[in-house]
């Protein structure tokens, strides 16, 4: 096997075993640890995953405490940064339409994503860390830069030559379901012999993406374990082992004790607040505008003409939001600003609205230009701007209303 192709394997594994999978009240179970610094001040470590599987979500009680508490939310990095241009999801939807216009998809399968797909949860668990910590305020810590992340595979130029058959590499990936059962019991002990038996298939993996980064996460999380209460979320694979990050904040001097996985028969308080974080208010001031995301977008650049370009990206299930806001210039009609801003299939032309709030729109599919793909549009003009909302997903997405939910939240001065 060749060179770049063994290196993608890797990336895999990489994904795989900084990673786990759901967990209950397991005798086994060491995924969350309180960590308090000298002064007395406390903190929560908790191992993660990259996955949007929703038995994930069943976090017990002391999780959602943590984070409930936390002045600070620390990852491995910033996961939304890293993804600005990425479209999670594995091939665009194939739509149809019937008699009167209507888009249908002829697979009503939940559709497929890089972190799992639409059956799971609309992000990934790291992701949701993060969603969350911009959605109630909290400070927001890396402990890794995007840079780093994105060199985080070691180079393996020199075993290009390496025996990696075809045999080989299906049994590499079967253990994943191995894995999987170490994380379901919280075993992160069992997990770190299993990681580092994994990694052993290219000498010094295991030092590179383990050993040394645990070691450059710690210190990096000490700038503000004595400052603020943080919950501290990275890979499972990093947690245990002599040079796991548990120990060498023991090492450090820091009191580091296991928390036990209990579960209340109702919601505590802590689930309650950390669940009613579900928005985030996105505002523009300058043209008094305001909308709410499922999460803090990113504010992407400008073209000629454009004040606004903001989108929000669930990696879970694949879907997007966005807003985009256009000097009116020559728009005269709305037959203008369709034919500039909404290009609609002959299939199902866009149609015209009265808004909830009062005032009209045009709306229908858009196709977008870049990849041919299907997006929910609407389109509003005032005196000086075109104001297009745009959301598109896998095939539960596209025939759902969770686009139009998005657009009627609009508002504007």
């Amino acid at each position: 096997m060749r060179c770049s192709a063994m290196k993608s394997i890797l990336i895999l594994l990489f994904v795989l075993l900084s990673s786990g999978f759901s967990f209950g009240q397991q005798e086994h179970y060491a995924l969350l640890w309180e960590v308090k610094a000298k002064n007395g001040k406390k903190s929560y470590l908790f191992g993660s995953m990259h996955s949007n599987d929703k038995r994930l979500f069943q976090l017990p009680d002391s999780v959602y405490y943590a984070m409930d508490q936390a002045e600070v939310i620390s990852l491995e990095t910033d996961i939304f940064s890293i993804f600005e241009t990425f479209d999670a999801r594995k091939g665009n939807v194939k739509l149809k339409f019937d008699s009167d216009g209507k888009p249908y998809t002829s697979n009503a399968r939940a559709s497929k994503s890089a972190y799992g797909d639409e059956d799971g949860m609309p992000q990934f668990l790291d992701a949701y860390f993060q969603q969350y910590c911009f959605n109630a305020g909290k400070e927001f810590y890396p402990l890794e830069t995007i840079e780093f992340q994105m060199n985080v595979v070691p180079d393996i130029s020199d075993y290009s030559s390496f025996d990696f058959e075809e045999g080989n590499l299906g049994a590499i990936l079967s253990t994943k379901e191995e894995m999987i059962g170490l994380y379901l019991e919280g075993d992160i002990y069992g997990l770190n012999d299993f990681v580092k038996t994994s990694l052993s298939i290219v000498p010094r993996y295991y030092q590179s993406l383990i050993t040394d980064r645990n070691i450059s996460m710690v210190d990096s999380l000490e700038q503000v374990l004595s400052e603020k209460s943080v919950f501290c979320a990275v890979g499972a694979g990093h947690l245990a082992g002599d040079q796991g990050i548990i120990s060498l904040l023991g090492q450090k001097g820091y009191t580091v004790r296991k928390i036990e996985a209990t579960y209340a028969e109702h919601r505590t308080l802590a689930e309650k607040a950390v669940k009613a974080m579900r928005t985030y208010e996105y505002s523009v001031d300058s043209l008094g505008l305001t909308i709410s995301f499922p999460g803090k977008p990113q504010e992407l650049g400008l073209y000629d003409e454009q004040h606004v370009s903001s989108i929000y990206r669930e990696f879970g299930q694949g879907n997007s939001y966005s807003i985009e806001v256009y000097d009116r210039l020559d728009i005269d009609s709305w037959e203008d600003a369709a034919a500039e801003y909404l290009p609609s299939p002959e299939e199902s032309p866009y149609e015209k609205i009265e808004l909830p709030n009062g005032g009209e729109a045009i709306q229908g599919l858009g196709q977008e230009y870049w990849d041919n793909s299907m997006s929910w549009m609407r389109v509003l003009l005032t005196e000086e701007y075109v104001i297009v909302l745009k959301a598109f997903g896998g095939n539960k997405f596209m025939n759902s209303p969770r686009a139009f939910r998005f657009f009627d939240t609009f508002r504007m001065e």
